[in-house]
């Protein structure tokens, strides 16, 4: 990586992780989208985040139809589309939509022709316009991090929108995960019986950063939620 695109990566980085709203969120990517899959691709970042939460998707796919028929999956917060390109990649024929709050990054995504649908949302508010139980597989990457989307409604939502035994795989930035009250939400859903824990392990995240994450992995329960 030159040093110009590292400089870049490193300024846009940190104004991200300290956005105080949304709408500087939004504007951020906005500005990053065009140089963000080269910056954050680079073996100096190596931002490995993406490909190991699509691993974990494809693998409960084939957990939920084991005779192959395809899922349907939400990629929450997709950006330039990393996560449906590394499930692309291996030939699943999976229908993938994705969400995300910079018009700019969804552009990107939209030429990757990973992705069925992509729309632009708020994931710190009530998912628009997705019904209960549309998705076999809720995926979220990089939207758990400082100055981004918190656990309320964010984690709620992926349940309400995931089909019962359906799954959400989500990584949270690890200096968060119980400051953020990522890990009380995750205990109030399970004592209201929403969902059972399939896994929580600390995984590498931005290797170039030395960044950590959990990589939560939770199943909607039969009893489902009701709104």
């Amino acid at each position: 990586m030159s040093t110009q695109i590292a400089a870049s990566n490193e300024l846009y980085l940190a104004q991200a992780r300290a956005c105080l709203n949304v709408q500087d969120c939004e504007s951020i990517y906005d500005k990053w989208a065009s140089t963000y899959n080269a910056e954050v691709g680079d073996s100096a970042q190596n931002y490995v985040a993406p490909t190991l939460v699509a691993h974990v998707a494809l693998h409960q796919a084939s957990k939920i139809n084991p005779s192959g028929k395809s899922s349907v999956i939400l990629d929450a917060g997709c950006g330039t589309g990393l996560v449906g390109q590394a499930i692309a990649v291996t030939g699943a024929q999976h229908l993938i939509d994705g969400l995300d709050i910079s018009p700019a990054m969804l552009d990107v995504a939209a030429k990757t022709g990973a992705y069925r649908s992509l729309a632009q949302a708020d994931l710190t508010r009530r998912i628009p316009d997705v019904v209960d139980e549309t998705y076999d597989i809720v995926t979220c990457v990089g939207t758990f991090t400082l100055g981004h989307v918190g656990p309320e409604p964010a984690l709620r939502e992926f349940i309400r929108i995931t089909r019962r035994k359906g799954i959400v795989v989500a990584t949270i930035l690890e200096q968060i995960w119980v400051s953020g009250r990522f890990k009380t939400e995750v205990e109030i859903l399970k004592e209201e019986k929403l969902v059972t824990v399939v896994s929580e392990e600390l995984i590498d995240y931005v290797k170039g950063h030395g960044d950590k994450a959990v990589l939560l992995v939770l199943e909607k329960t039969d009893r489902g939620l009701k709104q």
